[in-house]
């Protein structure tokens, strides 16, 4: 490593105060002991032997003792070590070399051990000193303390692994906005490699519409603001475009005055789809929640109108209710535990049927259930499931009030087929009491009929009161049903 040109002054000034002694040392002439005294740097003599014969003050702090003169030979400091860790003899150190080879042997690094186990890296730069006949009588050794570079070096090789590691984009640019440095990262998000990208305009990222963007930001990196947390737009090499965060800082030289920004880019492209999604479903749940209250506004309205007293209509809508709580249950989306994918919310006709009759259901003789259901199962969603929810809920609860399933041995057989593009749910009931024609009147299930089947299912409901039992028809549109 070649020293500083302030290093080699100091060394020069030292071999010249040498030079000037008529002396075997320079450690023996007071004046020239007062000038290596006062020097910052670490300075130590030593004689054709290498024995040492003075030390400054800065030499002593640097090893962490006071060597005895005289004895202690080549280096004052307790142990030495290479670089690389290996331990360095003292008769091996640049000091011993430059006595042994006669020649100035300067610039080598060593590593300096005090007693107390810190360790100072150091350069060296001993000089072999000659009298007037050419003979050697010593030598000067000049040392610089590397732990502040060191520490500086260390901390510079951290953020380097640091930003060649990241994630995210970091690059770095001029105040003209050329690009100077381009990390891995910038590499796999923008798509152009570091040779492609370092010396040309970062307005290259900049899509057309946004090319007002850097003249503001380069404004206001040379007023020395940062910019941080700033969305924005930018293009990749092969033409697409991609959010970013972006920050934006001024690099500043060692005179404090702005030289260039740094720029870090994060992909933010998966988060706005999150929002997105968290939005979509926030609208979602309004949606639903305000269906809810109109739906429980309804059954209230409706229930109100066959109820005689405050008991029985508040047991009509708790039943209600509860049946399309039942229902809604089916409906939750299923998450995947290996793809962790959400299943569409949706259930299935005969699943829906069985969850409304199951409080109503029994083994007759025979053990078999009261309700049975055989024919075309389809999936059901959406909206449909609390249409279907309340018009099944009707029929069971009026079987169980005034039909089949109000005896023992009352059953009812639930159908279902397709026919085109119509879905066809026939309800029979038989086993019950004797049945007395009903008219249509305006009950809960005739007016449910209207303002679903029809108006929401796009289908029609018939009732024939058979002597045997009653017999629902209902037709609705297939396509309908998982609206």
């Amino acid at each position: 490593m070649t020293p500083l040109p302030i290093l080699e002054n100091v060394d020069e000034a030292v071999r010249s105060s040498a030079d000037s002694l008529h002396g075997p040392s320079p450690g023996e002439d007071p004046g020239v002991q007062r000038i290596l005294e006062a020097l910052p740097e670490p300075i130590y003599t030593t004689d054709a032997s290498g024995r040492i014969t003075f030390y400054n003050s800065a030499a002593a702090a640097m090893w962490g003792v006071r060597p005895e003169l005289g004895k202690a030979e080549f280096c004052g400091s307790w142990k030495l070590y290479w670089p690389d860790g290996r331990p360095l003899p003292h008769d091996e150190c640049p000091m011993a070399i430059a006595l042994k080879e006669k020649r100035a042997n300067r610039g080598l690094e060593a590593v300096a051990e005090r007693p107390d186990g810190t360790r100072i890296p150091f350069l060296a730069f001993p000089t072999p000193l000659f009298d007037e006949a050419g003979d050697l009588i010593g030598a000067v050794n000049m040392l610089v303390d590397l732990t502040d570079l060191a520490i500086a070096d260390e901390a510079a090789q951290r953020f380097a692994a640091i930003v060649e590691s990241s994630d995210d984009a970091i690059l770095a640019k001029d105040l003209n906005g050329t690009i100077i440095s381009w990390n891995p990262g910038a590499e796999r998000l923008f798509g152009y490699t570091a040779a492609e990208a370092v010396g040309k305009p970062v307005a290259m990222l900049i899509p057309l519409d946004r090319h007002n963007e850097e003249p503001e930001i380069l404004s206001r990196i040379r007023r020395g603001e940062r910019i941080d947390h700033y969305e924005t737009i930018r293009r990749r090499k092969d033409g697409s475009l991609i959010e970013i965060s972006l920050c934006v800082s001024p690099i500043r030289n060692r005179d404090g005055r702005v030289i260039g920004a740094s720029k870090i880019a994060r992909d933010i492209t998966e988060r706005k789809r999150a929002e997105e999604q968290q939005h979509l479903l926030i609208r979602e749940m309004d949606h639903r929640i305000k269906n809810l209250f109109t739906v429980a506004s309804s059954v209230v309205s409706l229930s109100a109108r066959s109820a005689d007293t405050p008991a029985e209509l508040a047991s009509a809508v708790r039943d209600r209710l509860n049946a399309l709580a039942r229902a809604h249950a089916l409906t939750i989306p299923r998450t995947s535990d290996v793809s962790g994918k959400t299943e569409r919310a949706t259930t299935t006709l005969h699943s829906l049927i069985g969850t409304i009759v199951a409080p109503y259901d029994g083994d007759l003789a025979g053990h078999r259930p009261r309700a049975s259901v055989v024919g075309a199962d389809i999936q059901i969603g959406g909206s449909a499931v609390t249409s279907f929810a309340l018009l099944l809920h009707e029929f069971a609860t009026n079987a169980a009030k005034y039909g089949a399933l109000s005896v023992p041995d009352g059953a009812i057989d639930i159908s279902c087929h397709e026919d085109g593009e119509r879905f066809i749910l026939t309800w029979t009931e038989h086993g019950g009491p004797p049945v007395e024609r009903r008219g249509d009147g305006e009950g809960f299930g005739t007016l449910l009929g209207k303002a679903t089947v029809r108006n929401q299912l796009g289908g029609e409901i018939v009732r024939d009161w058979k002597p045997e039992g009653l017999s629902i028809r209902l037709s609705v549109a297939r396509e309908r049903l998982c609206a």
